[in-house]
């Protein structure tokens, strides 16, 4: 169990490093954020693979340590907020730069 450990460990980490390399825009969290949340969800999804396979597919916690690492490193992307790309608004701008409460109060 320890070099399958070392092995999720190391798998985490990559998958980490790979979000960060590949869509380095996306990830506005701390570097250590994303390689830490990779590696704890390859180390808690190789080891919940592990114990569901007890240990007889070495192969398959591993690559399970690396779907879950992907998965959870996605939650932390923000594509939002990526470079080049406009915030989507919910409002429509206003005319001419006039705001509404303003035309309300013009003097009689």
């Amino acid at each position: 169990m320890l070099v399958e450990t070392i092995a999720f460990a190391l798998v985490g980490l990559v998958a980490g490093g790979a979000a960060l390399l590949g869509l380095p825009g996306y990830f506005r969290a701390s570097r250590a954020l994303v390689l830490g949340t990779a590696a704890g969800a390859a180390l808690g999804g190789g080891a919940v693979a592990h114990f569901c396979l007890d240990g007889r597919f070495p192969v398959v916690s591993v690559a399970f340590s690396a779907l879950a690492a992907a998965v959870l490193t996605s939650l932390l992307a923000r594509p939002d907020l990526a470079a080049g790309r406009a915030p989507a608004h919910r409002h429509r701008p206003h005319r001419g730069g006039v705001h509404r409460a303003a035309r309300r109060h013009r003097p009689a």
